[in-house]
């Protein structure tokens, strides 16, 4: 008795999808746009079909008419007429075609069977990679992970956009032309009126702060630095529970300094403006446990992760990132702090730190990049500060690199003078923007209420019997460096 002969695998394809997209292309103009909008010919099987789709594709970009005569023209042209087996098999491909109303399903068909070819490859490349036995086996899973990731997000590989595909709307992120979205700008500020802030990031609700750097923009990494005890943890954190509470977009912390427990209590303290100490020992009145009952009811109904898993190396937190942004689509990732990271491993000896947090700030970028929302990373500031008349943070502080200020696309500052003086400004704070990619750089006052770790807008008295007097703020100005 023979045995059977082992059945050859081949990469998952389906011929007669591939063949019902371009009959539909060759017969219908909406199928034409659809199909070259929506595919690559990286995701055709076989290379007939592969040169016939890029020949319909060039004659969709040239805006030229694409039937069998003129195709078939252009393919004996580029004198490939009989690799896709002459104009018998185009001609066929038009009689083939289904129903081109049904076009977007032939097209997902195609794209799912390229997804699994592609998911094969990165598979191919990661048993090759891990059958090496590579030293740093952390690193070679980030790796994996990041190739899967990459294939999970789009059908289609990214490819450079033309300066045309994104004014025209084809390539860009709203997918409108630019030009209409400027009319609808323009249409949307005459009827809020000049007054209104118009911020096109993710809004903080710190309204100066907004105002300065137009909010929170995707795929920006922001560093807030600042000396031990001067409440950038508290500040990130308000940040963090505006953008997630008020604009209801999911949240992701990883805290490497304090447990998921301790950010919750201070998030309850901001939210129901109640003391900590109170909330700690229990002494309550009646209507300061009604705002803690009122405001855990409103934050339940809100996704704030928190990861408060210390001693994380960066591939380990851009693996955990990848997850929420999966399972929670989060909108803003916070970070405290950068120098509670380790590096992937590269940098062994203490000597090579300063290598370390380059890698470590370089790879925080490329995550913001890759999914594509702002990061905000909390950082420490050397001593120098303290050494410096006034206190005033400077670029130069940041801590064991400099390449942090070039990585990010934001750095701020926090400074309390209070910390150092208790009657130097009481109850306030100066948030520094010493760093702007995309704008303006300058100083902006905030309002700060230790007993609930609570940053707020701050409004300057401008009438009534405590109004400060310009001459007079200006002349004690001098003593406040």
């Amino acid at each position: 008795m023979t045995e059977s002969q082992p059945k050859v695998k081949i990469a998952p394809n389906s011929k007669e999808s591939e063949m019902m997209v371009l009959g539909c292309m060759l017969t219908s103009i909406n199928s034409l746009n659809i199909a070259a909008d929506g595919l690559d010919d990286s995701d055709f099987y076989f290379i007939e079909h592969k040169i016939i789709f890029q020949t319909l594709k060039n004659a969709y970009k040239q805006e030229k008419p694409a039937d069998v005569h003129l195709i078939c023209e252009e393919l004996k042209r580029q004198d490939k007429l009989k690799t896709v087996g002459g104009a018998a098999y185009v001609t066929t491909l038009a009689q083939y075609a289904g129903t081109s109303a049904y076009i977007e399903e032939y097209v997902e068909l195609v794209q799912h069977k390229a997804i699994l070819r592609r998911m094969i490859d990165a598979a191919q490349k990661v048993e090759k990679t891990a059958l090496e036995e590579p030293k740093d086996v952390l690193a070679t899973l980030d790796t994996a992970q990041q190739m899967f990731f990459q294939i999970s997000q789009t059908a289609n590989p990214i490819a450079g956009k033309h300066l045309k595909e994104i004014l025209t709307g084809s390539k860009s992120e709203s997918k409108t032309p630019f030009l209409k979205e400027l009319q609808e700008r323009q249409e949307l500020y005459q009827q809020r009126g000049p007054e209104d802030p118009g911020i096109t990031g993710v809004p903080t609700h710190f309204t100066d702060f907004d105002k300065m750097i137009n909010g929170f923009n995707n795929s920006n990494l922001m560093i807030l630095a600042a000396r031990p005890a001067m409440g950038k943890t508290a500040f990130a954190l308000n940040i963090a529970e505006n953008i997630c509470f008020k604009n209801n977009i999911p949240v992701g912390i990883f805290s490497l300094e304090m447990s998921a427990e301790q950010l919750v209590h201070r998030i309850i303290c901001s939210q129901a403006e109640v003391e900590s100490d109170k909330i700690k020992t229990g002494s309550l009145n009646g209507l300061e446990y009604q705002r803690i009952v009122a405001a855990v009811n409103q934050m339940m109904g809100h996704h704030l992760i928190i990861d408060d898993q210390p001693g994380l190396k960066i591939t380990d937190l851009r693996a955990r990132a990848r997850r929420m942004k999966e399972t929670y689509g989060i909108g803003f990732l916070m970070v405290d702090y950068l120098q509670l990271l380790s590096g992937s491993g590269t940098f062994r000896s203490s000597e090579n730190r300063q290598g370390e947090i380059s890698e470590i700030s370089r790879m925080l970028k490329n995550l913001a990049r890759e999914l594509n929302i702002p990061v905000l990373c909390l950082s420490q500031l050397s001593r120098k500060v303290e050494e410096r008349q006034g206190h005033r943070p400077m670029m130069s502080d940041l801590r064991e690199s400099g390449s942090i200020e070039q990585d990010s696309d934001i750095v701020l500052f926090l400074l309390r003078r209070e910390y150092y003086d208790p009657m130097d400004k009481p109850g306030m704070a100066e948030l520094i923007i010493a760093k702007n990619r995309h704008g303006q750089v300058g100083n902006i006052n905030l309002t700060f209420r230790k007993e609930i770790a609570q940053f707020a807008n701050y409004t300057p008295i401008k009438s009534g019997a405590f109004a400060t007097d310009p001459a007079t703020e200006e002349a004690f100005g001098h003593f406040s460096p």
